[in-house]
C-alpha cells in the first residue's frame, strides 16, 4: 500500500490529503530506469571481465594467448643470448681475424644497418600485442641481416687464409743447401772482393760453400722459369717463381733435377752443386728476387735455421772477404 501524506492547511484548519504531481512522478520513473541502467551497464562490465560469462571456447583463447605471451618473452630471452654471442663473433671477426689478413673491418652501422623504404610489417599492426609482434620481428630480422654479413665475412676471411697460406709456402724461407752438407757458408750480400779481378763489386746473393754433388732444394713453391746455361756468369742455373713478386737464383750447379714450367715445392730437390759459369770453386750462389730487384737472402731462412745457427750465419754473412764468383 502506498504511504498517504497530508498537509495542514491553515484557510479551513483542516488537514488536507497531498495529491503528488505528474510531472514528480514522471520524474522519478525517469530518474528509476536511469539508475536501473547504470547498474545494469555496471554490472555487465564487471561480469565481462570476469570468467563468470567466458564460453569455454573463450577461455581456451584466453590461455593460448598468455602462452604466447610466455613464448614471445622466453623468444627475446634467446635472442638477447643470440645478439650476445653474435657481438662477440663479430668483435673477433673484425680484432683478430681481419686484422691479421690485412682486411678492413666491417663497420658497425653497416653491421646494425636496419631496412628502409616500404613498411615490412604493416599486416603485424592492428593487434592487441602489435607492438611487440613488430619489435621482435625487427630484431629477428636485423639478427638474420647480422648474420648473412658475418657469414659473407667468414667466407672472405676463409679466402685471405687460403691466399695466406699460398704466400706463406710460396715465400722463400729456407736455407736451400742442408747445413749438414754445408763446408761453410763463403760470402754474403753485399760489397765483396772479385775472386778474378781483385776490385771491390757488389754481390747480389750468397754463397754456399759445398762438395759438387751436394744437393740443393726448392726454398719456396713455385714455377721453374729457367733451367740452362744462357745467362752470363751464372753457369748452369735455375730460377723459380714464386709468385706474388718473389724469385729466387740457384747458380753454378752441376746438373739438374728439374725442367723449365716444372711446379715445385718447397724443400723439393732440384739440383746439384758445381762450379760452372764464373767460379772459382765448388759452391752454390744463391739469389732472392722481390718485385724485380735483388734483396739479401739473409731475411729468409727462419723456416729451417735455428737461431743460434742463423746468429752464426749472420757473422759470417757480414764479413767484407772474397766471394767465390
Amino acid at each position: 500500500m502506498s504511504k498517504v501524506k497530508y498537509y495542514y492547511d491553515p484557510d479551513t484548519l483542516s488537514y488536507r490529503k497531498i495529491e503528488p504531481k505528474k510531472s514528480r512522478k514522471y520524474r522519478n520513473i525517469f530518474f528509476f530506469v536511469l539508475g536501473a541502467a547504470l547498474f545494469g551497464f555496471l554490472g555487465l562490465t564487471l561480469l565481462l571481465n570476469t570468467n563468470l560469462l567466458n564460453t569455454p571456447r573463450e577461455l581456451s583463447l584466453q590461455r593460448e594467448v598468455k602462452n604466447y605471451e610466455l613464448q614471445f618473452e622466453l623468444l627475446d630471452k634467446k635472442m638477447e643470448q643470440i645478439e650476445q654471442v653474435l657481438a662477440n663473433i663479430e668483435d673477433r671477426d673484425n680484432n683478430i681475424y681481419r686484422l691479421y689478413f690485412e682486411a678492413n673491418p666491417i663497420s658497425e652501422a653497416q653491421r646494425r644497418a636496419g631496412f628502409g623504404g616500404i613498411n615490412r610489417y604493416k599486416s603485424l599492426e592492428g593487434f592487441n600485442n602489435s607492438e611487440m609482434i613488430i619489435s621482435t620481428t625487427k630484431r629477428l630480422d636485423i639478427i638474420q641481416k647480422q648474420m648473412v654479413i658475418q657469414s659473407k665475412s667468414l667466407d672472405e676471411i676463409t679466402k685471405l687464409a687460403k691466399e695466406k697460406e699460398k704466400l706463406l709456402a710460396a715465400i722463400p724461407a729456407i736455407q736451400p743447401v742442408n747445413n749438414e752438407e754445408l763446408t761453410r757458408m763463403a760470402s754474403g750480400y753485399g760489397w765483396r772482393s772479385d775472386p778474378f779481378t781483385k776490385a771491390r763489386k757488389m754481390h747480389w746473393g750468397m754463397d754456399f760453400t759445398a762438395p759438387k754433388g751436394t744437393p740443393i732444394y726448392a726454398s719456396g713453391d713455385g714455377k721453374v722459369i729457367r733451367a740452362d746455361n744462357n745467362s752470363s756468369g751464372y753457369g748452369k742455373h735455375i730460377r723459380i717463381d714464386h709468385g706474388y713478386g718473389y724469385m729466387s737464383l740457384y747458380g753454378h750447379l752441376s746438373r739438374y733435377n728439374v725442367k723449365k714450367r716444372q711446379q715445385v715445392k718447397r724443400g723439393d730437390l732440384i739440383g746439384f752443386v758445381g762450379s760452372t759459369g764464373r767460379s772459382e770453386a765448388p759452391h752454390l750462389h744463391y739469389e732472392v728476387w722481390k718485385d724485380g730487384e735483388r734483396i739479401n737472402p739473409i731475411n729468409f731462412y727462419y723456416g729451417s735455421l735455428s737461431a743460434e745457427e742463423f746468429e752464426n750465419m749472420l757473422k759470417f754473412a757480414t764479413q767484407e772477404n772474397q766471394s767465390l764468383d
